[in-house]
Parts: C-alpha cells; sequence; structure tokens
C-alpha cells in the first residue's frame, strides 16, 4: 500500500511539473502575440486616432496576466491554500450526491445493465 501511495504521488507530481511547463511555454508563444497585438493595436489606435482600437487589450492583459501567475507566480500556491480551507472548513462540499458509492450499488448497476444475467 505504502508503495502504491508513493507512486501516485510521483505520478501526481509529474501531472503538475507537466502542467507548469507547459503554461511556462504556452506563456512564451502567447506572450509574442500579446506584445505583437499591442505593438499593432497601439498603432492602429494612433493612426485612426480612435482610442477604441486598443479595447482587445484589456483582455488579452487579463489572460496574459493569469498565464504568468501559473506559470512564474504563486497562482499555484494559492489554489493549493484554498483547497486545503475547503478541505478543512467546508468538507460537506466534497460529498458525492447519494454519498459513497457502495459494492451493492455497483452490484445493482452490473445486474441492471447485464443482458445475460438472470435474476433467482
Amino acid at each position: 500500500l505504502e508503495r502504491q501511495l508513493l507512486m501516485q504521488n510521483q505520478m501526481r507530481e509529474r501531472q503538475t511539473a507537466m502542467q507548469i511547463a507547459w503554461t511556462r511555454e504556452f506563456l512564451k508563444y502567447f506572450g509574442t502575440f500579446f506584445g505583437l497585438a499591442a505593438v499593432g493595436l497601439t498603432a492602429g489606435a494612433i493612426k485612426k486616432k480612435n482610442p477604441g482600437v486598443l479595447l482587445p487589450i484589456v483582455p488579452l492583459s487579463f489572460i496574459f496576466a493569469y498565464q504568468y501567475d501559473m506559470g512564474y507566480g504563486t497562482l499555484l500556491q494559492r489554489i493549493k491554500g484554498e483547497a486545503e480551507n475547503i478541505l478543512d472548513t467546508q468538507s460537506t462540499l466534497l460529498q458525492l450526491p447519494k454519498g459513497p458509492l457502495t459494492y451493492e450499488d455497483l452490484e445493482k448497476i452490473r445486474r441492471s445493465q447485464s443482458k445475460f444475467f438472470i435474476e433467482k
């Protein structure tokens, strides 16, 4: 059991590391796009003398800030802290509808789905 727990923890850590690495890689491409879009929209706003052209920068900046916080900031630490808070103080939110699944429930489902099962 201890080996299984260690293996599951290693898999979780590797998946989290992959998620962070993916976010950092995405941030490189999105940061480049954001920079080019900001320069292009600023030039367009100056050329057309219309500040409304800059409006798309607002949502793009929120996406950029979120990705940066996820890849290099403290977002994961804040998420972990909030998850620990939920586990400690709001555990009723984590309960499954109709309670935990039991062996008897699984057997009833299996019997109802079996085409060849004959009830005695």
